[in-house]
């Protein structure tokens, strides 16, 4: 109580204003969150937010706990591809998609001849994020980062995208007490982080707010709007399906290795049909998220800007073949091979690579760009197929090894 009561002092002496984000309640249990909203609240004062307006959105702040509890949780299990792909490429995504299709055709087109985005893609976004706006998040977005911002794992990064909320109200486009989104504060039906919305977000049905929440045509456009400020090619796909040939080098395959299209069909890639590739120039990957027993897949440069959307190399795949599938493209022509890793089990491949001499990183369980990266080179080293992905003869042989 001591510690509280000293609180309340330094807040007082340092000419704060008591409003309800100081309540007595919060003090009492847990001053040391309530001393970081003095902070903040200063921090915003001295970037020019309005007194009166910072007041107000600070009296509706609460700690929370959850979100703290989800920034910490590390799964059990880490999921592979098959599993993220048959969770978010599901038949209703699929399904709803195509409806959504049609019946916003009218608002794609527009965006499309605008922006260059195909509606097939904007749709996908769509259905990953918000699964078509149907579940937009429960958190109160300012405390959500308000809460992250006053923890020490990230709370540089959550100040920042906190001061960014602010704006956002401050300009009216979203009321404080309207604001809510996920715990890790992205909001909206494409989940734009706060700083992501103020350098993106679009005003497009005209009615002076740039509202992502409530207005179809707002959110759509903006992540198109998105998708074309990061250099959206306009008539390119994400990329497709591919078939690898018999002796094919593994060692290859890798985001950041990229060839022109023409190059990859001379080594004998060909579509799914076993036709030979465009001979294009354009620049391309390929990729094999469950290593060489399942699907390739050939990347273009509209799946780098999908991945700067998201980073995740999962969801990029998701997207770009939810994209195909609402427009009416078929199922996968060879089939994910159902595998499950515990995180426990990557974390003893990582260390037991490290012990070999192979850089997997840190043992942290997530199977990483260095943790393929070692993986691939501890292949190519024992004669392995070097595909990068962790098979039970990979587990078997460093279990040996260690």
């Amino acid at each position: 109580m001591k510690r509280s009561l000293h609180i309340l002092c330094l807040m007082l002496t340092a000419g704060v204003p008591l409003n309800a984000s100081a309540k007595a309640t919060a003090v009492d249990q847990n001053p040391e969150f309530t001393a970081c909203l003095t902070r903040l609240q200063q921090q915003a004062i001295d970037q020019g937010f309005e007194p009166t307006l910072v007041d107000e959105v600070f009296a509706g702040i609460e700690l929370k706990p959850g979100v703290i509890t989800s920034d910490r949780s590390q799964p059990e299990f880490v999921q592979t591809f098959t599993e993220y792909y048959a969770s978010h490429v599901t038949p209703w995504r699929i399904a709803r998609g195509r409806e959504l299709l049609e019946e916003h055709a009218a608002l794609l087109q527009d965006i499309q001849q605008q922006t260059g985005v195909p509606p097939q893609y904007i749709v996908a976004f769509w259905g990953l994020e918000t699964n078509f706006g149907n579940y937009l998040g429960g958190e109160h977005t300012p405390s959500a980062l308000a809460t992250l911002a006053c923890d020490a794992r990230r709370g540089a990064y959550f100040t920042r995208e906190f001061m960014a909320a602010l704006s956002i109200i401050a300009n009216g486009d979203i009321p404080a007490d309207q604001f809510n989104g996920s715990w890790a504060g992205a909001f909206g039906h494409m989940q734009f982080m706060p700083s992501t919305f103020v350098a993106h977000a679009v005003d497009a049905d005209g009615d002076g707010r740039r509202d992502v929440l409530t207005s179809t045509r707002d959110a759509l456009f903006s992540g198109a709007h998105y998708l074309q400020s990061m250099g959206w090619q306009p008539g390119y796909r994400w990329g497709r399906e591919v078939l690898l040939p018999e002796g094919f080098d593994y060692s290859t395959v890798s985001s950041a290795q990229t060839r022109p299209l023409s190059e990859w069909g001379v080594m004998g890639v060909t579509n799914t049909a076993g036709h030979p590739l465009p001979q294009l120039e354009l620049a391309s990957a390929i990729l094999v998220p469950m290593g060489h027993r399942g699907p390739a897949f050939l990347v273009y440069d509209n799946f780098k800007i999908i991945k700067n959307w998201n980073r995740s190399q999962s969801y990029a795949l998701a997207v770009g073949r939810l994209a195909d599938r609402v427009s009416g493209a078929g199922t996968l022509h060879r089939a994910l091979p159902k595998v499950r890793f515990s995180t426990q089990d990557i974390k003893q491949l990582q260390s037991g690579l490290q012990q070999l001499g192979f850089d997997a990183g840190k043992p942290d369980g997530i199977i990483g760009p260095a943790t393929r990266d070692a993986i691939r080179d501890y292949q190519l080293k024992t004669g392995l197929i070097a595909d990068g992905f962790p098979s039970e003869e990979l587990f078997a042989q460093i279990r040996d090894r260690g």
